[in-house]
């Protein structure tokens, strides 16, 4: 019986320690938007930049860990997409902060979508109500980026910092989420 409930233990103890990681470094990444990347427009760049790019880097990480990419084929398109966004926000940054931004909305709107598609697959392994609250929150926030990088004030690294503090949120929550339950399954083992 152990044997057979450890794997399910293993994933649920991975994907906890996952959501912490995605958690503290969109912490960090938000942190750094506010502090030097308001004030020096070069590290302002190389956060638009590194925020999709980890990404891209975490998601062929979890589906790895998850059974492979060809397993996971949401989070797949969703490194893709990430490395592609990564690679236009470059592009972009040479064109207008409205580019960068539009890109950052057709991105967020397709990565919540393949996070919401991942969410529900997952959904068995736990808190991931959360992660599908995320994805769908995240589509929104790309149609509201679109429109707004249509607008007439010039955007800046803070106005995807909320957007980022918003997944760093929902990561912690479904990292606290899933650590509860896994030690009450535990404390239920044990007693059993």
């Amino acid at each position: 019986m152990t044997t057979v409930q450890q794997p399910a233990r293993d994933a649920s103890g991975w994907l906890s320690s996952y959501y912490f990681l995605r958690a503290g470094v969109s912490v960090g990444w938000v942190a750094a938007a506010f502090t030097i990347g308001r004030a020096m427009p070069p590290a302002a760049a190389a956060l638009l930049v590194a925020y999709p790019a980890w990404d891209a880097v975490a998601n062929v990480i979890d589906a790895r860990r998850s059974g492979g990419l060809a397993a996971n084929p949401s989070q797949a398109l969703n490194a893709a997409a990430s490395t592609v966004v990564a690679l236009a926000v470059a592009v972009a940054l040479g064109w207008s902060q409205h580019a960068v931004l539009a890109v950052f909305g057709v991105w967020a709107i397709l990565s919540g979508l393949l996070q919401l598609a991942t969410g529900v697959r997952r959904w068995k392994a736990g808190a991931q109500w959360a992660m599908v609250l995320s994805g769908a929150q995240s589509a929104l926030a790309g149609a509201h980026f679109i429109f707004k990088a249509n607008g007439a004030s010039t955007p800046g690294v803070t106005d995807i910092a909320p957007y980022a503090a918003f997944g760093a949120f929902y990561f912690l929550v479904s990292a606290v989420w899933l650590t509860v339950a896994q030690a009450r399954k535990g404390a239920t083992e044990r007693t059993a």
